[in-house]
């Protein structure tokens, strides 16, 4: 029998398919996204969340991990598909169909590479027009962190390890728009039972100490096992 790909051949047009990250950071005090200013044309010399074409040998989050290392040299993410975009004249190129991700990093330095001149992270209140449609993706990113802060701790992946509660509230307040009362916000989240208080201490003002804490996974997932569809509220 004849098994070559031959039989399988359909005259039909094959769009390219892209793929776009935005990268979520988080610098202990502003919410922020990393980008690249764009080395090459279209839009040569302009901002861009990172990105570039899929290989016909690797799945879309393959190549989302390639191209983030490639031109930023971020290398582990936690990483999480949004959506597709598909707009007619998106890309003045060809037609391209983008599958776009959202990750959450740490804090880290990055550089430019391949064919991005460089690249920077920037406050998310502060970022510049974008190339392409990438505006309209980030917009949608963020709305996704903000309801994923609800029902997963994503937030945990921008902290440090071991963090203060303060830094913990203003993360939330930065992802989500919004000022907690300090008292409130550390009843809720304590209530949870999914922080170990440390025996280390930091010294936000000079006359007084603040506990640090690290995220217990193994009490989450405990946790969210008995309370199924929980929402974290503050």
């Amino acid at each position: 029998m004849n098994t070559s790909n031959d039989n399988y051949t359909y005259q039909y047009p094959h769009p390219a398919v892209a793929t776009d990250c935005v990268i979520f950071g988080y610098d202990g005090n502003r919410l922020q996204v990393l980008l690249v200013e764009r080395g090459i044309e279209p839009f040569k010399g302009s901002w861009a969340l990172p990105g570039g074409f899929v290989r016909e040998n690797e799945t879309a989050e393959d190549g989302a991990r390639r191209e983030l290392f490639e031109e930023t040299g971020v290398s582990h993410a936690y990483i999480k598909q949004l959506k597709a975009y598909s707009a007619i004249e998106r890309d003045p190129r060809e037609r391209v169909i983008s599958i776009a991700f959202f990750a959450l990093v740490k804090s880290c330095e990055v550089k430019g590479g391949d064919d991005a001149s460089q690249a920077r992270w920037f406050n998310i209140d502060e970022v510049p027009q974008l190339a392409f449609d990438h505006q309209a993706i980030l917009q949608d990113a963020i709305e996704a962190l903000r309801r994923e802060i609800h029902f997963e701790p994503v937030g945990f992946e921008l902290l440090p390890e071991r963090f203060t509660i303060r830094e913990l509230q203003n993360l939330y307040e930065q992802v989500l728009k919004v000022e907690f009362d300090r008292r409130n916000f550390f009843n809720k989240i304590r209530r949870l039972g999914i922080l170990n208080r440390l025996k280390e201490t930091t010294r936000p003002t000079p006359k007084k100490d603040a506990y640090l804490f690290e995220f217990n996974q193994k009490a989450y997932n405990e946790f969210k096992a008995k309370h199924n569809g929980f929402r974290m509220e503050f």
